[in-house]
């Protein structure tokens, strides 16, 4: 299946090969013929397998044939949870836009960072990709009206949900126009998401990706059996031993992201912490140099690693283990994509085998273990 048999256009194909994709994913072949044709949507998917470009395409599609938006009123509406996130989906509307005949302009507004420049921006912006409470604070001020959005997104519901934002979507639902088109994906159907979906989707299309087919082949899980205090030794083996040149360490808490990415640098391997904790600026700075390869590990909590979206990356270290099996789909998820080879490494010490047992059996498939006794970690 191709992409121009899903309904786009010359123009957006030419785009879409042009960012080197081949085939559209499962979740794109159902979301992107029932969006072109008007249809509410309701996916069930993880991060990594391909949602947003599900939802991205379609909606620049429907846009080349209207006119700009006027003034400061937004025609699709994009909610997100987190700073990373809102702007890793308006750089991938920048990049499939950038060379369509009809200029889709797009813009990314979250909290952490100076609101008057955001207002300065909102003139003339079709796509808006918003985290709730910046939102709201742009409403307020008057910079922004949702009164003529076509299109509303809620990407990641279940994580808007747990991280408190209940009381700020209501509000943006008040002030949407009762005719448009909704879109809603969540890598789970919880209560709450039901209620909304229940609310905003009317006789949606339903597009179930089941986790198994987003923990692709081409990820090597390999666990090893380690004491807790030698974890940090353990890491610095690794990465030196085999050369890792481009690593995505996940840790369970800010205060031991700060101190994994210390070590390291300390021992000559350049690595950042990335956490809610830090300034955005340090956090997006950290970013930006990872993806570029100018910084060899990023150290990150699961909050912030919502919008690590990093192609070709090679290695994901679980330093610490997730509390959820559906986290730490997510978080191996972030190597192995696109058809490239990945490795997923955890950490296990005692304390965390049951655990383990646990995301194994909900995950389906068995991880090998290895011991890590006879290795000598002296100089590491």
């Amino acid at each position: 299946m191709s992409f121009a048999s899903l309904g786009l256009s010359a123009p957006l194909v030419i785009s879409i090969a042009a960012q080197q994709y081949e085939k559209p994913y499962p979740v794109q072949q159902q979301a992107i013929p029932a969006i072109l044709k008007g249809r509410d949507v309701l996916g069930i998917a993880q991060t990594g397998s391909g949602k947003t470009a599900g939802f991205v395409l379609p909606i620049l599609e429907l846009f080349q044939k209207t006119e700009p938006s006027r003034n400061r009123f937004v025609k699709a509406l994009i909610l997100v949870p987190t700073r990373e996130l809102a702007a890793q989906v308006k750089d991938v509307v920048h990049t499939f836009s950038a060379d369509l005949p009809r200029k889709v302009k797009t813009l990314a507004v979250y909290g952490g960072v100076s609101i008057n420049p955001q207002m300065k921006q909102l003139q003339g912006t079709d796509v808006l990709v918003a985290t709730p409470g910046r939102l709201l604070d742009l409403v307020e001020s008057k910079a922004v009206h949702l009164s003529q959005v076509e299109v509303l997104v809620l990407d990641e519901a279940d994580k808007m949900l747990n991280l408190g934002f209940k009381e700020e979507m209501d509000k943006i639902f008040s002030l949407l126009p009762a005719k448009r088109q909704s879109i809603l994906f969540s890598a789970t159907l919880s209560t709450d998401v039901q209620s909304i979906n229940e609310r905003l989707l009317h006789n949606p299309v339903i597009v179930q990706i089941e986790a198994e087919s987003i923990s692709p082949e081409q990820i090597n899980q390999v666990a090893y059996n380690i004491a807790p205090e030698k974890k940090g030794p353990f890491l610095r083996y690794l990465i030196k031993q085999g050369d890792w040149q481009q690593v995505l360490v996940f840790v369970s808490s800010t205060r031991t992201a700060d101190n994994v990415a210390d070590k390291l640098s300390k021992n000559g391997i350049q690595a950042a912490a990335m956490h809610s904790k830090k300034s955005q600026g340090a956090r997006t700075d950290a970013l930006q140099k990872f993806k570029a390869g100018k910084l060899r590990v990023l150290v990150a909590t699961d909050l912030a690693s919502r919008g690590i979206d990093i192609d070709q990356l090679s290695h994901v270290v679980n330093y610490d283990l997730p509390r959820s099996p559906k986290d730490y789909i997510h978080r191996i998820g972030r190597t192995g994509r696109a058809g490239a080879t990945g490795e997923a490494i955890s950490l296990i010490t005692p304390e965390d085998q049951h655990h383990f047992k646990i995301i194994q059996k909900k995950m389906g498939k068995r991880v090998e273990i290895k011991e890590t006794e006879s290795i000598n970690l002296a100089g590491h």
